[in-house]
């Protein structure tokens, strides 16, 4: 149907749409220009590598032949047929289950020994957060190997005192809890966010409850955990997150075997001895997109939750 059968008002109706259109494309073009990095960045290397690996975790691919649809089968055999996933599972969430609590509390305290206000602040503050801006870096997972090896460090300063120090790394009883420690060692970053979070709030409730006779405990405890309830929520959303992605401080330590017998067999670590160890690259993203899920409940049942503990300002 041409323009000059169209009845008039949707003829106009069309001209305003077109004429809005092109006025916005306009006066947004040079934010949409702005963009255009990051948008290219997003689809070509965020969504257009992920959908791919979805695919691909449903086909046999090893680098050398085309992928081969197979359906389910890589899941399949995740559940029912692979026992280094669940050990690689297991250590995962043992590591989380740990060390999460463990640097959140660690971060809490030193937060709340910071903002007491004593003096060189920026020092202390500086020096608290340098070992997480280092990062899980090779160089601090080698740093922790010579540690805490036979003859290391550790094992060095507990023989002054009289103590026979066990073999950290090689034992499979402690190997993971090496990694454990190094991980609460970088507990700069929640630190920095923690005392932001108690900055804000008013010191005036601190002096009415202790007019009321409260104690510090109970103070902190119907105070300062409610109040901060919600940056302990962002911290440990974030923490959780990167305990599931820990990949270094295994690698390195166990040589990038996961030993001892897979103490230290990391989720991904196992995913990435699949995928460059064996070039099983279809069940190594299929491993993937199950480490994405994980997260994605993980994460949900943190929010679900938030409405018994955290507490907004409304």
């Amino acid at each position: 149907m041409s323009a000059d059968t169209l009845p008039r008002r949707q003829v106009r109706k069309r001209s305003r749409t077109g004429t809005w259109m092109t006025g916005a494309m306009r006066r947004n073009g040079a934010g949409y220009l702005f963009l255009a990095p990051w948008l290219l960045g997003f689809f070509l290397l965020t969504l257009g590598p992920a959908l791919a690996s979805l695919y691909l975790s449903f086909t046999d691919f090893d680098l050398l032949t085309s992928p081969e649809f197979v359906g389910a089968q890589n899941y399949v055999r995740m559940v029912t047929a692979d026992a280094k996933f669940a050990s690689s599972m297991k250590v995962t969430l043992l590591y989380v289950l740990f060390s999460v609590p463990l640097k959140l509390a660690f971060a809490l305290t030193v937060a709340m020994l910071l903002n007491r206000g004593m003096r060189g602040l920026p020092a202390y503050r500086a020096i608290f957060y340098l070992p997480s801006l280092l990062g899980t870096s090779v160089a601090i997972a080698v740093l922790w190997r010579q540690l805490f090896a036979s003859d290391g460090l550790v094992n060095s300063l507990l023989a002054q005192i009289g103590i026979e120090g066990p073999s950290w790394i090689s034992n499979p009883n402690y190997s993971l809890y090496t990694l454990v420690i190094l991980s609460v060692w970088q507990f700069g970053s929640p630190m920095i966010i923690f005392l932001a979070g108690l900055r804000q709030i008013p010191t005036d409730m601190y002096e009415a409850a202790s007019l009321d006779g409260a104690s510090p405990r109970r103070q902190f405890l119907r105070i300062t955990l409610p109040l901060l309830s919600p940056v302990i929520f962002f911290n440990l959303v974030i923490q959780t997150i990167e305990a599931f992605k820990a990949f270094t401080p295994a690698f390195i330590i166990s040589g990038g075997s996961g030993g001892p017998i897979n103490s230290t067999l990391f989720y991904t670590l196992y995913l990435y001895q699949e995928a460059f160890g064996y070039f099983r690259m279809g069940y190594a993203s299929a491993l993937a997109w199950v480490l994405v899920i994980i997260i994605a409940i993980f994460t949900a049942i943190a929010f679900l939750t938030t409405r018994y503990w955290v507490h907004y300002d409304d």
